[in-house]
């Protein structure tokens, strides 16, 4: 009886499940490491409010990032903000052109737990009134 072409490729596939399991486990190797907790960047108890200019937008997984300028008292310091995950901005009504540089925003989340100049976000608030949830893996409440 002959064998069919559907067998004989998943015969000549077996040989190389080791070698295909092996290389899963290096390439998602770097996604899990570069991937983290609320809680292992970020001080719950220390919420923030910062009001801002938009100076650099990064749409891309794991989570977003977007940089507002910050004056604090007579010099303006630059602060990055790390959102959720782009599809679960999209389902709070985010979208690629919800900012833009050079919007003035309102940003309240939480400030990371190193003291760099670096917040995760609960909400975003446009110049127009406009509120956006951020997604946050530490949850929308404060």
């Amino acid at each position: 009886m002959p064998v069919s072409k559907s067998i004989r490729f998943a015969r000549h596939l077996s040989g190389w499940g080791p070698a295909l399991m092996a290389l899963a486990a290096i390439s998602g190797t770097g996604v899990a490491v570069a991937h983290h907790s609320f809680a292992a960047q970020y001080d719950r108890s220390k919420p923030i409010t910062l009001k801002g200019a938009v100076t650099k937008l990064e749409w891309m997984n794991p989570h977003i990032y977007f940089f507002i300028d910050v004056k604090e008292g007579d010099r303006v310091v630059n602060w990055s903000i790390e959102g959720g995950a782009p599809s679960m901005l999209y389902r709070n009504g985010w979208r690629t052109d919800s900012l833009k540089v050079g919007d003035q925003v309102t940003v309240d989340g939480w400030l990371a737990k190193d003291g760099s100049n670096l917040a995760n976000m609960r909400t975003v608030t446009l110049l127009d009134g406009k509120t956006v949830f951020g997604a946050s893996s530490g949850g929308d409440t404060r």
